[in-house]
């Protein structure tokens, strides 16, 4: 924009200063320059003039600009004023306006434009195709990498040296195609094409080529009429096509053809094609042979005249060869668990074709049977399908396999029924995504010398079907398996890794993989299990398989108060369940989860929780009901406990006996045996005591055995005294004690009654209750044995007597009724007597 209204200004003074003669009318000055279109960079030199007549004065200053540049010229080029000249060392635009001016009006007296670019370079992969349809041959061609700057004109030209005949088309420049009318071609004559390029620095010309219009005809697309089977040759199919309907004028040429082929079900086309050369349309049947027998193909075929380029292939059409019995064996994978109570085995059996398998046919059933004779007997299975499950008897070791189409049955395979060993080797197992359609399952080999090879065995874990899952069978030197197959994204797939021994099967070892991860589907809700105090337990179910989209590895539930910070609480993916710490329970909760794999992860919506506060209802409620309960709790005790009032005396108050209300009548059977029977009418009315005695003494005291029992005991103050040291009670060490020590008395006496110079002993005993601590005043300080006054001093034994004491007297106070006992002690020592 700047350029032109630069020329406008130029052409604008140039009028106004020009000088007339006659009708003529002359610009003040001139610009000189050596080319107005220049190679690009190259040095430019430049001489402005001034008109002698031209009314500008004699003091005149000339300066140059260069677009918006102002480039000054050396003092010695301006040697005569009205005349000056610059050179510009590298133009290194491709478009601009030199300008001379006067200084210092910067009046503009004249000015150029140079231009600058590039020759052409020499056109490029000149070609040329026939268009059958409309009969044209349609050129076009590469002009160069690089581009000139210039406008450039393209010429085509053409040769026909048979007819003499040459064609120019000129093409408006910088257009790189051209289309040659029919008129100009003769389809079967060979032709000279070539393309010339021109601009103001230069011209360029390609290469010649040579060609026959018709080899250098691309056809439309043919189609398949339709596929039979060849009756008479097996593994060949006869194929009817045409060509386009617009090319049916072609029908008599001879052309080249190609034909490509598939199985149905599979992604790879044949390579290469199957060529078959010089047919014509006419007769258009071709028998594409050493096919598979009994298999179904899609074929396509494309065509050509000569060397010129291939149509596109034509749709697909299908055909099936002829059948033929089913040859080679069957890879197989047999699974086999025991059940020790039916004495059978379950079985799961899978398998594919090897290498050297051909079902040759359409419909394959596969048979099971115990046979490996054919035969409706001992069959177990059949099915279409590549799996079967069957239970068999633990004697049976072998099954045979057979597949069978209409044609006929393969021989046998026959599969061994091996059992599963216990043995676990250590294998780690890991599989990992290698592309975008297989795993790289890799393993610790195993070292034993009865190792056979591995089975590797993967199935999709979303689907349920036992023939989903798939196998192979490697040798025991390999320790990785490249596994490919219909793998899909963002699904879970078990991969198992068995080891083969000679006798048996190993245990698995399996890995789950996913093939590509990304954030889960889903996330699960959250629920609250309790509450306390300022705590919150929250809870989850476990993902379901098909939303995860890869491996959980873990959670986070975040949690914030209203107005308060956000807090996080994370958890691994076993562990589904946190603890909300330290919240404000008069505030509003909010929490939301975020569930991670590892491909991303997935927010889960904002719940609110509270706590709620206790209803005054319920409290009133929850504490009528105790009450309540504790009334009838308290109710049913005291009746319990007024209803078994004897039990529960004798439970915690034994019987004791009353020293003063006691009678010796009836006494324990063991101590009865030694009374004359003439006591039981002296006595009406017997108390019975529980802790009262006697024992038998068959032999005499000795004296050394009397000292003993003297030397141990200790003078007591009343009956809660305990004698120490005695042989037949524990160590009782005070009055005050919940344990009263009572006596014993042991009486002997022959069976023929008793004698006379034996005394009674009487020994301690002990209780759990008080003995009357009423009368405790009137128990004497010491028991004494008062059958008679002479008594000697070995026969007092709880202690010592008045007559022990210098000065002794005998109380006044003492007598029988405060010692019952020892009186009825005395009346049976009589009565014995």
């Amino acid at each position: 924009m700047i350029s032109t209204w630069m020329l406008v200004i130029v052409m604008l003074v140039d009028s106004s200063n020009g000088a007339s003669s006659g009708n003529d009318t002359q610009p003040c000055a001139r610009i000189h320059t050596s080319s107005l279109v220049v190679p690009l960079g190259s040095l430019v030199t430049a001489t402005c003039v001034i008109r002698e007549d031209c009314p500008l004065g004699q003091d005149v200053h000339i300066e140059w600009r260069l677009g918006d540049e102002l480039i000054l010229s050396s003092p010695a080029a301006n040697g005569n004023n009205r005349v000056s000249t610059i050179v510009v060392p590298s133009f290194n635009r491709t478009r601009a306006e030199l300008i001379c001016c006067i200084k210092p009006s910067s009046q503009v007296l004249a000015g150029v434009e140079i231009q600058a670019g590039y020759p052409p370079e020499i056109p490029q992969n000149l070609s040329c195709q026939t268009n059958l349809t409309d009969s044209t041959l349609n050129c076009r061609w590469d002009p160069g990498q690089r581009v000139t700057h210039l406008s450039t004109k393209y010429t085509l030209y053409t040769e026909m040296r048979d007819l003499n005949r040459n064609n120019t088309y000129e093409l408006p420049p910088d257009i790189h195609h051209h289309s040659i009318p029919r008129t100009d071609l003769v389809l079967f004559s060979d032709m000279t094409i070539y393309v010339k390029a021109e601009n103001d620095l230069g011209e360029a010309s390609s290469a010649h080529i040579v060609l026959e219009p018709v080899s250098a005809a691309k056809f439309d697309q043919p189609s398949i009429v339709k596929i039979d089977v060849d009756p008479k040759r097996l593994g060949c199919l006869k194929l009817t096509w045409r060509l386009s309907p617009h090319q049916d004028w072609m029908s008599t040429y001879p052309v080249n053809l190609e034909i490509r082929y598939k199985t149905a079900g599979s992604d790879q086309w044949s390579n290469p094609p199957i060529p078959v050369s010089n047919v014509k349309s006419s007769k258009a049947m071709v028998k594409p042979c050493h096919l598979l027998h009994g298999t179904q193909y899609l074929a396509q075929i494309r065509v050509r005249c000569k060397q010129s380029p291939w149509s596109e292939w034509s749709s697909s059409k299908s055909g099936v060869t002829l059948e033929t019995a089913p040859t080679g064996r069957l890879d197989s994978w047999v699974k086999v668990s025991r059940n020790h109570a039916s004495k059978s085995s379950k079985i799961q059996l899978f398998w594919k074709p090897s290498k050297l398998f051909r079902g040759n046919g359409q419909n394959l059933t596969y048979v099971v049977s115990q046979q490996k004779l054919d035969g409706e007997r001992g069959r177990i299975c059949s099915t279409s399908e590549k799996c079967c499950a069957f239970q068999l008897s633990w004697s049976i070791r072998k099954v045979y396999l057979r597949a069978v189409n209409r044609a006929g049955k393969s021989p046998p395979t026959e599969i061994r029924i091996y059992k599963t060993k216990d043995y676990t080797p250590n294998m780690d197992v890991t599989a990992v995504p290698h592309d975008d359609r297989s795993f790289l399952v890799q393993w610790t080999a195993v070292v034993t010398s009865s190792l056979t090879g591995y089975v590797v065995e993967w199935k999709p874990l979303l689907k349920t079907g036992l023939c989903h899952t798939h196998f192979e069978i490697v040798n025991k030197s390999q320790s990785s398996l490249l596994i490919t197959g219909s793998f899909e994204p963002y699904k879970p797939y078990g991969i198992s890794v068995y080891p083969r021994f000679r006798d048996g099967i190993g245990p698995p070892q399996t890995v789950n993989a996913y093939l590509r991860q990304k954030a889960p589907s889903a996330v699960p809700k959250l629920e609250i299990k309790k509450t306390w105090g300022s705590y919150i337990e929250i809870f989850w179910d476990e993902l379901p398989l098909e939303q995860r989209n890869g491996f959980i590895k873990g959670y986070k539930v975040f949690y914030w108060e209203e107005n308060g910070p956000i807090k996080v609480v994370s958890a691994d993916a076993e562990n589904r369940r946190v603890i909300l710490k330290d919240l404000n329970t008069a505030s509003l909760i909010e929490s939301f989860m975020m569930v991670s794999t590892f491909g991303g992860s997935l927010n889960g919506s904002t719940i609110h929780f509270e706590f709620k506060p206790v209803d005054p209802v319920t409290v009133v409620i929850l504490v009528t009901a105790g009450g309540v309960g504790l009334a009838f709790l308290i109710i049913f005790i005291v009746l319990t406990c007024l209803s078994k009032t004897t039990t529960l005396k004798r439970r915690f108050y034994p019987v004791v006996p009353d020293p003063a209300n006691s009678s010796i009548k009836k006494w324990s059977s063991e101590s009865t045996q030694f009374i004359h029977p003439s006591w039981d009418n002296n006595e009406p009315n017997p108390i019975y005591l529980s802790h009262l005695s006697f024992l038998d003494l068959t032999t005499k005291l000795s004296k050394e055995e009397d000292d003993i029992w003297l030397n141990g005991l200790e003078e007591t103050s009343d009956l809660g005294d305990s004698i120490s040291g005695s042989l037949f009670t524990p160590t009782y060490s005070g009055s005050n004690s919940e344990v009263v020590p009572y006596a014993t008395v042991l009486c002997s006496s022959s069976s023929n009654g008793p004698t006379l110079d034996e005394h009674h002993v009487y020994l301690r005993s002990e209780s759990t209750q008080p003995l009357l601590e009423t009368e405790e005043s009137f128990t004497p300080k010491c028991y004494q044995n008062v059958a008679t006054d002479g008594m000697h001093r070995h026969d007092c034994f709880f202690g010592p007597s008045d007559d022990d004491f210098p000065g002794g007297k005998k109380d006044p106070a003492l007598i029988w009724d405060d010692f019952p006992f020892l009186h009825a002690l005395a009346m049976n020592e009589m009565e014995n007597d």
